[in-house]
C-alpha cells in the first residue's frame, strides 16, 4: 500500500471519528487530538477503524505513535509493510 493510500485512509477515518473536522488540513507535526479536538473514546474508535481498514494490529502500547499525522502515517506504513513483506 502506498504512503498516499495510507494517508487517505488515515484522513478518511479521522473525518469519520470526528465529523465536521478537516483532517486534510492538519499539519504533519501537530498533535491530532489537539488539532481536531478528539476525545479518548473517539481516538479509540479511530484506532479500531484503522486496525480494521488496514488489517494490522495496533497494540495499546503503540497508541502514542499515532500522535501526529506524520507519525501516524509512518507508523501505519511500517506496520502495513511488515504485514505484507514490503520494504
Amino acid at each position: 500500500m502506498s504512503p498516499d493510500a495510507i494517508r487517505a485512509v488515515l484522513i478518511e477515518e479521522i473525518r469519520r471519528a470526528v465529523p465536521g473536522s478537516t483532517p486534510e488540513a492538519l499539519p504533519d507535526d501537530r498533535p491530532i487530538r489537539d488539532e481536531v479536538d478528539i476525545d479518548s473514546m473517539d481516538f479509540l474508535s479511530l484506532v479500531t477503524a484503522l486496525h480494521q481498514r488496514l488489517g494490522i494490529p495496533i497494540p495499546e502500547a503503540d497508541y502514542g505513535r499515532l500522535d501526529t499525522l506524520g507519525h501516524a502515517e509512518a507508523y501505519l506504513a511500517a506496520q502495513v509493510a511488515a504485514k505484507t513483506g514490503e520494504r
